[in-house]
């Protein structure tokens, strides 16, 4: 059957691919869909990032509105019903409402109160096998159900630091291939290399287009250059996480960034600043016992011992573990660093439920 308007209420905490597929549905049957994405405030995930997320899967046709709904539910109660209700009609519109498609039991006085026919979708979850709760108690366990956004903002981000020549290239990369080769959702890992090399290379190069006798000492960085490098490690981490695994190695970031803006410049500016964003854990290598290898692009052998120092310092009070002594123990010790963090899963507010303190039920 063939419908003019059609309305999908729910929380999406996180979208996953049932609520896609419900969606699609809605899509095929409908002339134009309003999805009302209604989370209670406490929650963990941004009702912003749900939006995007939800966006990007589905075309023109549909129409997502973002509204908080922070009532407590009790299904057998009308007048608490109401309360949703009224939230739930001002983010539909003034236009009828013709089909309610709903994955849930409340989809039918859903539908009821909105005057709609009542279209369930997968209710056994037998086409989609996947809930918000399930994803919620085990991301990995349903990562292939997970789309790029909601694996994006859930990888965890490990990221290596350290001094010029200290192997933070080699452990990142190091790191990654171990997790990829345990196999099934993590053979997706990866690792993000440095910018900043890149973009010294490109430099050097440029440089010696117009003097063919210039070394890495005749380059020259200046604010911009930073802010760049910063900026572009940001994207390309979270590029590479909503492609990979469940955990992501990122050689660099914008803290250190700043720490090399201060060795160059001498200071940090707001600018490279601004775009520090802490990861879920820091690995910092350490100078010791580390012999500098001169690539043709490294010019810090003198300040390693200062760099790790400042590193050190700056990191004191970050989720961070220290590598050391040889490239066997560094590689263990970031390994079990690693592990603990993955084996203390992923915590979420819990959404407004029945068995939430001070809540009558479930948020629709």
């Amino acid at each position: 059957m063939r419908y003019g308007h059609g309305l999908i209420v729910g929380k999406f905490y996180p979208p996953h691919a049932g609520h896609h597929a419900l969606i699609a549905a809605a899509e095929a049957a409908c002339d134009r869909v309003t999805v009302v994405v209604a989370p209670s405030t406490r929650e963990s995930i941004p009702l912003d990032e749900r939006l995007a997320w939800l966006r990007a899967g589905h075309g023109p046709a549909v129409d997502f509105v973002g509204v908080h709904d922070d009532h407590p539910v009790d299904y057998a109660d009308p007048a608490v019903w109401e309360l949703h209700m009224e939230i739930f009609r001002k983010a539909a519109g003034t236009d009828r409402v013709d089909a309610v498609f709903s994955s849930e039991a409340y989809g039918e006085e859903l539908a009821h109160r909105f005057h709609a026919e009542a279209v369930t979708v997968d209710l056994d979850r037998a086409q989609v096998p996947v809930s918000g709760t399930a994803v919620r108690a085990d991301p990995p366990a349903h990562w292939h159900l997970l789309g790029p956004g909601a694996r994006g903002w859930l990888a965890r981000r490990v990221i290596v630091v350290g001094a010029e020549s200290t192997g933070t290239t080699t452990m990142a990369r190091a790191l990654a291939r171990h997790y990829r080769l345990r196999g099934g959702v993590w053979a997706a890992t990866r690792w993000v290399p440095e910018f900043g090399r890149e973009l010294t290379e490109r430099k050097l190069r440029a440089l010696r287009s117009v003097r063919p006798s210039a070394t890495i000492f005749d380059v020259t960085w200046d604010r911009a250059d930073f802010a760049e490098v910063a900026a572009t490690q940001n994207a390309h981490e979270d590029e590479a996480a909503r492609l990979g695994s469940p955990v992501l190695f990122g050689d660099t970031d914008a803290l250190a960034t700043t720490i090399w803006e201060e060795r160059y410049l001498g200071d940090t500016s707001d600018a490279v600043r601004d775009q520090v964003r802490e990861p879920d854990l820091y690995l910092l290598t350490h100078d010791a016992g580390v012999p500098f290898v001169d690539d043709g692009l490294r010019d810090g052998q003198h300040i390693r011992a200062w760099m790790t120092q400042r590193f050190a310092a700056v990191l004191t009070g970050a989720p961070v573990h220290h590598l050391t002594g040889s490239y066997r123990q560094r590689l263990h010790t970031a390994i079990e660093a690693t592990d603990e963090l993955l084996a203390r899963g992923w915590t979420f507010e819990p959404p407004l439920s029945s068995s939430s303190p001070g809540s009558a039920g479930a948020v629709p």
